[in-house]
Parts: C-alpha cells; sequence; structure tokens
C-alpha cells in the first residue's frame, strides 16, 4: 500500500495531482491508515499510470473517467467489444494528430516528403497513408 507522496513518486506525478485525482474521482484509497493517510494499491497505481498515458495520448479528464468507469465495469465477454471501443478511440486520436500535422504535410515539397517516407517504418507509412485516405486527403507523397 502507498500514501500518496509514495504513489505520486511512482507514477511520476505530483502528489497534488493524485490528490486532484482522488478528489474528482479518477482515484479511490484502499483503506486509510491508523493515523488516517489515504493508502492506495498496486492496482491504484496501474490505473494512475494509464491515466497519465491518456492525458499524453490528448484525452480529456472526463473522457478518462468514462473510460476506466466501463473498463471496470466489463465481464469477460465484453472484453472483445471494450477492445475494439478502445481501438476505435485510438484510431480517433490518431486522426486528431494526422489533421494537426496535415498543414505541415501539405507544404512539404515532394523531395521532402519522399526523405521523410523513406525515414519511416514501412508498416508507421502504410497506417500515415491508411489515416490520411479515411480522412479524404490525398497520399502522403
Amino acid at each position: 500500500m502507498y500514501r500518496i507522496g509514495e504513489l505520486a513518486k511512482r507514477a511520476n506525478v505530483s502528489s497534488r495531482t493524485v490528490d486532484f485525482y482522488t478528489s474528482i474521482g479518477l482515484l479511490v484509497p484502499e483503506t486509510r491508515s491508523a493515523k488516517n493517510y489515504r493508502l492506495y494499491s498496486d492496482e491504484t497505481l496501474l490505473r494512475l499510470q494509464r491515466i497519465e498515458q491518456l492525458k499524453k495520448e490528448k484525452y480529456t479528464l472526463e473522457e478518462i473517467k468514462t473510460n476506466l468507469d466501463q473498463w471496470n465495469k466489463v465481464s469477460a465477454e465484453e472484453q472483445v467489444s471494450q477492445k475494439l471501443t478502445d481501438l476505435q478511440l485510438h484510431l480517433e486520436q490518431l486522426q486528431r494528430e494526422v489533421r494537426e500535422l496535415e498543414p505541415v504535410i501539405e507544404q512539404l515539397k515532394p523531395q521532402q516528403a519522399k526523405h521523410m517516407v523513406n525515414k519511416l517504418m514501412p508498416q508507421t507509412a502504410a497506417c500515415i497513408e491508411a489515416l490520411m485516405f479515411l480522412l479524404g486527403k490525398g497520399p502522403l507523397m
């Protein structure tokens, strides 16, 4: 079990972040110590790391809360469906990122675009091309 400071240090966030997430219901202490300290479990540490990852992927705290709450309610039969939903959310995030890059990509000269694509792994280039297609845009090169 971890106190707030210990949990924060292990997750590489501030204690204030842990306290804030607790106040809005993203994190829930497992129990309280004899001295009334909030104590968090290893599962909470994993949840906190997941929250931070989703924040890096530009999800709002409300989206994160909804996503995590739904995940906790999932039965064994619903896991595949939930995973597909997670993949859809991830695809939407990738599409947002491609849209952000679009103005830069459009300004590249053909040789610059070719050089950039050659530096990418083939799978990455194919994914970017597919996203561009899904967004109704032309090919990268």
